[in-house]
This record gives C-alpha cells, structure tokens and sequence, in this order.
C-alpha cells in the first residue's frame, strides 16, 4: 500500500531552509469564522477560492487580521480568484464588490445536490489538468478551524502523520466519513489500535 505523508509545517510562520514543504495548494475559504492561520495561508497558496458565504467573511473578517490598516486597502488586497456559489449566502454588495475587482463567479445555483465545499474541490480537480482524470481520494485534502486540523485519509493508502506540536495537539482523533472503515492499526499515539474490528 502506497505511503501518504501529512504534516501541518505549512502553518508556522518560519519554517528552516530545507524543511518548506514543495505542495502546491488551493485555499477554500467556507462560511465559517476564519482561523488566525488564514492570511499565511493565502500568501502560500497558487488559487484561492471562497465557497458562496465564505467571501462574507473574507470581505468581512479579513480586515481584523491587519487592525493598523484600512478595511478597504486590506479589501482590495485580499481579492479571491473565484467565487464558486448558488447564491444563497452571499450579500448582495460582497459580491458586487469581487466582481467589480475581476474576480471569477461561478454560479452554481442550479445545483442543490452537492455542498459548497464539494463544488469547490471539483473545480480544483477540473482547474489542474493533472488531477482532471483523478477522483477525490487522490487529492490532499486538509480542513481547518481556529481550533481544528483535520487531514481526510484516503482508505487507498498507507498514512504517515508528522506532528507540529506548536500549532497542534495534543488531542487527535479517528473518525470515519461517509462509510464504515475496516481494520487500523496505529503508531506513535498513547493508545494505538492494533488491526481495530469494524467501526461505524
């Protein structure tokens, strides 16, 4: 079984020469209260996107990251390159404002079968001509809050997590999406699981 490696060295502000991790990332911001890592995480990232109401809280949360400068010069910074929604949380003079600074707007109003979130990765898939053919097990996908780090673990491969222990822990956990997992084994935790039964 192929190995995965995950580490979250992308959250720390400095990171020793040799040691930056070469992932080439996109950015999701989604309509939840954005965590202090995010203007980082924007300047590393090759494509940004919010996520229908998560350009509410770029446009309106970013500002409080820069207290010292103006809402509006931090606006025009901070501009996404596309805005993937159905239109339902969006304001009105948010998406007037993004538009009027040449950001892409996908509407997707006229579908209601699928989360902000998952259109939002298949534009990804379908915007980086190596991942067009793949489904969404080969593409890394790591969600984040203010207090929160999770890394989704493709049942495909063999899972390889390097801890940054200034920016998280000390608790993690095991959780399956979607479908029941078959046996885990774990190591390196204080109670790992050895070929664990079926869990739902």
């Amino acid at each position: 079984m192929e190995l995965m490696t995950h580490s979250s060295t992308f959250l720390l502000p400095t990171v020793p020469d040799g040691h930056r991790p070469s992932l080439t990332y996109a950015l999701v911001l989604l309509n939840q209260r954005l965590p202090r890592f995010t203007p980082l995480l924007w300047e590393h990232a090759k494509l940004r996107l919010c996520a229908d109401g998560g350009a509410n809280r770029l446009y309106d949360e970013f500002p409080l990251f820069f207290p010292h400068e103006h809402a509006s010069d931090v606006r025009n910074r901070y501009k996404p390159d596309v805005i993937k929604c159905d239109m339902d949380s969006i304001r009105t003079e948010v998406l007037d404002f993004y538009t009027s600074m040449g950001t892409k707007i996908v509407d997707e109003s006229h579908d209601q079968d699928t989360t902000d979130l998952h259109k939002c990765v298949a534009y990804i898939r379908d915007f980086t001509p190596n991942l067009a053919n793949s489904n969404f097990s080969t593409i890394r996908i790591v969600l984040l809050s203010e207090d929160c780090l999770i890394h989704l673990l493709p049942k495909t491969h063999q899972h390889e997590i390097h801890i940054q222990s200034s920016v998280e822990g000390p608790h993690c956990g095991l959780i399956p999406i979607g479908m029941p997992y078959g046996k885990t084994t774990t190591s390196g935790l204080e109670w790992d699981l050895s070929k664990y039964a079926q869990c739902i």
